[in-house]
């Protein structure tokens, strides 16, 4: 059950890291980048089963509500990209350049 836990966890988070690194979309580089993180979250959930130690349970609860902070701000700015510009590809966006 353990192996099968940890590998479900590798395959999700490259499947997250491929997902930015070959992606141009905003959009899809958020939810590659929410993968990622849930697969990380998987993974110090499967740690906790197997050692018995209840404290990675509870950074899990901490991490997913830094994923929901980050749901909101980066939904944010995406929709106002996506809003202001015609052409969201990632290359040619500039505006947040100071």
């Amino acid at each position: 059950m353990t192996v099968l836990l940890g590998i479900t966890t590798v395959l999700l988070f490259i499947m997250g890291t491929a997902g930015v690194l070959l992606k141009r979309n905003p959009l899809v580089m958020f939810m590659s980048i929410e993968l990622m993180l849930n697969a990380v979250n998987l993974g110090l959930m499967g740690i906790s089963r197997a050692t018995g130690i209840i404290d990675a349970q509870i950074l899990v609860i901490f991490l997913i509500t830094v994923a929901a902070v980050e749901v909101v701000v980066g939904l944010g700015i995406i929709v106002i990209l996506f809003s202001d510009r015609d052409d969201v590809d990632v290359d040619n966006i500039n505006l947040l350049k100071g």
